[in-house]
């Protein structure tokens, strides 16, 4: 069976915790660590939920925060619905087994 794995940034609501309000309050300590991002990259970065992280930038955001990457990123994994067929029937079961359909027939109007 398939899972559906997603991810929450919680960048924004650490940084409020920690009494940061604006991207611009989180570029100095991120250059303080050697960080170099544009005002532009530090804004997205809170504002979005980025799709890929550097690990240093990561290690950056824990000690500036104190925390660890599961405060950061909360993650859910669950299975996927099972796919439904035009017959309304699910595509496999839960022993992975597919069940068989028949082929349709084909009448040959002559005969052959």
């Amino acid at each position: 069976m398939k899972r559906q794995v997603s991810y929450q940034w919680r960048l924004r609501e650490v940084m409020a915790e920690h009494g940061m309000f604006t991207a611009t309050d989180l570029a100095r300590p991120l250059a303080d660590r050697g960080i170099a991002l544009s005002s532009v990259q530090v804004w997205r970065l809170v504002t979005q939920s980025p799709e890929r992280l550097s690990l240093p930038v990561l290690a950056a955001l824990c000690d500036i925060f104190e925390c660890t990457p599961t405060d950061l990123i909360a993650t859910r994994a669950e299975n996927a619905a099972p796919r439904r067929t035009a017959t309304g029937e699910t595509s496999g079961s839960a022993d992975g087994v597919v069940p068989l359909r028949p082929k349709r027939a084909r009448i040959d109007p002559n005969g052959g």
